[in-house]
């Protein structure tokens, strides 16, 4: 019997490298999250391009997609600048995010097992780890991965699918605060997986609320003193 049309295709080549400007784009995006590019920064085409090995025509098309993307300010006659972010779109972002980390709270309490909850410890383990360390990149990504994970235990497709969309930049506003908040971030965290492993939806959602807003009020606080410094 022939194949048919799509049988065919199927054996067609479906992986493919991450074209060179999305890569490059990727990685300048890492690089401000990670702090290695700072806000207020001046970019300079020639040395990132030197850096990531790559010609400077695909750094020039990233920083244009950048600043679509509000990560890069390009200025007329001076160049690009990493973004320096308000305390109007961090109290935007956070809000959102807020929202949604205590929905997926709430619907983690209802859904995790005992196992999930082991994993949520070893996870909150690994933050205490890298805050002993004094490693805020370690304590960046420990965060996220602990939020991340109530965020799969909520078992929510709709919530899996809208908080990597905020997920960047709660990372990049998350970075210059690690440390300092550390120690009570942790500890929160602490509470809310208690909550969680006693199946109690209520104080999950009410003790996520509480520690999102204390994240946002702390944040919020450390760049109008920045601002207020700078002016």
């Amino acid at each position: 019997m022939p194949e048919t049309p799509m049988a065919m295709a199927a054996r067609g080549p479906i992986s493919r490298p991450v074209p060179l400007r999305q890569a490059v784009y990727d990685a300048l995006i890492e690089m401000i999250i990670n702090g290695t590019l700072t806000p207020g920064q001046h970019l300079v085409e020639a040395d990132l391009a030197e850096h990531l090995g790559v010609s400077r025509q695909p750094v020039r098309e990233a920083l244009q997609r950048l600043q679509a993307a509000g990560w890069v300010d390009l200025r007329p006659a001076q160049g690009a600048y990493v973004h320096a972010p308000t305390v109007e779109e961090c109290t935007q972002l956070l809000g959102v995010r807020a929202v949604l980390e205590t929905y997926s709270a709430r619907g983690a309490a209802q859904h995790a097992s005992a196992q999930d909850v082991a994993r949520l410890w070893e996870l909150q383990e690994a933050g205490i780890a890298a805050l002993a360390a004094d490693d805020a990149r370690a304590i960046v990504e420990a965060n996220a991965a602990l939020h991340t994970h109530i965020t799969h235990l909520s078992r929510n497709a709709v919530l899996a699918e809208l908080i990597p969309q905020v997920d960047q930049r709660v990372r990049w506003y998350y970075t210059p605060i690690a440390k300092p908040r550390g120690k009570d971030a942790w500890s929160e965290h602490a509470l809310i997986i208690e909550a969680i492993a006693e199946g109690d939806p209520d104080r999950s959602e009410a003790l996520m609320r509480q520690h999102t807003q204390r994240t946002t009020d702390f944040y919020c606080r450390q760049i109008a003193a920045a601002i207020g410094l700078s002016d």
